[in-house]
């Protein structure tokens, strides 16, 4: 992606936020080659934790139809976090695109017309520094939020998984961070953002002698879903929470290793 002319083989984006919801639009060619830019464009921007998103691909040509993949494996690993609603618009003909699991509209206003209005104060996001003070900054915002949001039974485990993340943030990543919360029906997301790649690793339960380590345990024994989102310049940890829901601590920590010890889903 750049701002250049475009090359046979390249793709440009454009992402309008003066829209009801951020549209992008992409113009080029979209083959194996321009996939990759693609998805790293689109999940930075769902990174935001956007209500929905609507991509116009009426200035994009698709030189091989498999590349359309692209847009089912950002679906797929946005499904869970930012959950956000996403939509295509102006393609030609919509059967070729089927596959992506996005719903086609045939222009932009059609899309933003069946997304409907945005909910207002649903999403709160607060930057920090990898300092001491910084959980307990998020946990300040996070309780507000709740009592705004009539949610106080999600502010205890809310203000757990946050602690958890930003904590491991200031002593593993080290980086500046951005706190994302947000409001999804009965449910609520907690997400950290920070600039290290390196993803968090959880393998159960921690010996009773080992000094830390619990961090992930925490948030893993009051979610009922967590993750990780992998992006161009670091990543999100998630977590899903649901007010006076039984967890199943025990199901959870013995559940499907695969989703733990490389957890882009908990």
């Amino acid at each position: 992606m750049h701002n250049g002319a475009i090359m046979p083989s390249e793709v440009r984006h454009l992402v309008d936020r003066g829209q009801t919801y951020p549209l992008v639009r992409l113009t080029g060619v979209l083959d194996a080659d321009t996939a990759t830019p693609v998805r790293t464009a689109l999940l930075d921007l769902l990174a935001t934790q956007p209500e929905a998103i609507v991509v116009d691909v009426t200035g994009l040509r698709v030189a091989q139809s498999d590349a359309i993949s692209v847009l089912r494996e950002v679906l797929d690993q946005t499904r869970d976090w930012p959950g956000s609603h996403l939509a295509l618009c102006g393609p030609a003909d919509a059967l070729p695109w089927q596959p992506s699991g996005w719903p086609v509209w045939p222009d932009p206003a059609g899309a933003f017309a069946a997304l409907g209005e945005p909910e207002t104060d649903r999403r709160v996001s607060v930057d920090l520094e990898p300092v001491v003070g910084a959980a307990r900054r998020s946990r300040e915002v996070i309780t507000e939020a709740c009592g705004r949001w009539e949610q106080p039974d999600l502010a205890g485990n809310a203000c757990i998984v946050a602690t958890e993340m930003v904590n491991n943030v200031v002593a593993h990543a080290r980086t500046p961070m951005r706190v994302l919360l947000a409001l999804h029906g009965d449910t609520m997301s907690v997400a950290v953002r920070d600039g290290s790649a390196k993803i968090p690793r959880f393998t159960g339960q921690v010996a009773p002698t080992s000094y830390g380590g619990r961090g992930l345990l925490l948030i893993d024994s009051v979610a009922t879903r967590w993750g990780h989102l992998a992006l161009a310049d670091g990543k999100v940890v998630w977590a899903r929470l649901e007010a006076d829901s039984e967890i199943p601590r025990t199901k959870d920590l013995q559940r499907d290793d695969a989703g733990m010890t490389d957890p882009t889903r908990g």
